[in-house]
């Protein structure tokens, strides 16, 4: 497994890989999560698009943008039978890494009160929450990690 930038032509590759990782939340949360709403061919342009690649497949993809004092991880999927690998969790070490190349000292992400598991999930890999909130008609909840004692 390879873990590299997205390129171009990734972008439908990466949407249909969100749209399987979020659609069962989406009968919890009323409509479809943020995530599947996302321009993904804009956001591989822009940059901050880091995917899990195997035998030519994307199994993973992490979605960041850098913020003056942290990283936020805007999104963190992985395809439904590529679960448990340790896909998300190496996803969101290379989140660390790239918050301390650039000199910042959290990671931080939110997920939505609905989706149960990461609320369980995003604390066993170091995260602390730090708020909720209704942003955007979802109900979010705030984690975040320091990076500087995490080295990769």
């Amino acid at each position: 497994m390879g873990f590299e930038a997205a390129r171009a032509g990734d972008a439908a590759q990466i949407a249909a890989l969100v749209r399987a990782a979020y659609e069962p939340y989406v009968s919890r949360i009323g409509r479809e999560p943020a995530p599947m709403r996302t321009d993904y061919a804009a956001a591989v342009e822009a940059g901050g698009v880091l995917v899990a690649r195997l035998e030519g497949r994307i199994l993973g993809v992490l979605v960041t943008e850098a913020r003056p004092d942290h990283l936020l991880v805007e999104n963190v999927a992985v395809a439904p039978e590529a679960r448990g690998l340790g896909i998300g969790a190496t996803l969101l070490e290379r989140a660390d890494e790239e918050a301390r190349s650039l000199g910042l000292v959290e990671t931080r992400l939110y997920t939505n009160a609905r989706m149960t598991e990461n609320l369980a999930y995003y604390p066993r890999r170091g995260f602390r929450e730090v708020e909720r909130r209704t942003e955007d008609g979802f109900d979010r909840v705030y984690f975040a990690r320091p990076v500087a004692d995490r080295a990769g």
